[in-house]
């Protein structure tokens, strides 16, 4: 399969190698992952996720894996033409932010974690791999609107609504499994 490397137009958009996604199940979204994006699940930046606490009992390595199965399904939900290398890379960066932001930390200070983690992920992740113009749409602005700027391409808005909808289940998991109340 190749891609074409998303680029700019003059009126912003973003012209990219789409297509339509077809996943029938889990595992059939994992091989997609798994053939778009294998070198880097596999590399030492992203397996340093696994020591950071996300949403609840989850850490961000698996916040970023569930984000890029959601985004996958949501496309073929919505029948939607994507360029999955990027979509998929991107969902997988779009955390990289490398800190765990339950701890205070009084020389950089998470309070306002939301709205400034998605600059800290894009400098990560261009300073360890090549991204494209699609790719880093989708770290900058997945957590739309607290970064104001709306995202430009259909690829970075599925990961912002895939990444609320996991947040939200994570967090309901982890509740459900502390014993809160439904």
């Amino acid at each position: 399969m190749s891609f074409k490397v998303p680029v700019k137009e003059k009126n912003g958009t973003m012209k990219a190698n789409r297509k339509r996604v077809i996943c029938q199940d889990h595992e059939s979204r994992h091989a997609l992952i798994m053939a778009n994006a294998g070198s880097l699940l596999t590399s030492a930046v992203l397996l340093a996720e696994k020591a950071f606490p996300h949403h609840g009992a989850v850490n961000c390595y698996d916040h970023s894996i569930f984000v890029a199965e959601k985004s996958l399904l949501l496309a073929q939900k919505l029948r939607l033409k994507i360029d999955a290398r990027s979509l998929i890379r991107g969902a997988l960066l779009h955390d990289l932010y490398l800190y765990d932001w339950h701890i205070p930390d009084p020389e950089h200070p998470h309070r306002l974690h939301g709205f400034f983690h998605p600059a800290r992920a894009l400098r990560n992740a261009a300073q360890h791999f090549e991204l494209n113009a699609l790719e880093k749409d989708i770290i900058r602005k997945h957590m739309f609107p607290l970064t104001i700027i709306p995202p430009v391409c259909r690829e970075s808005w599925l990961v912002c609504v895939a990444d609320t909808i996991c947040a939200v289940q994570e967090w309901a998991r982890s509740a459900h499994v502390r014993g809160v109340p439904r």
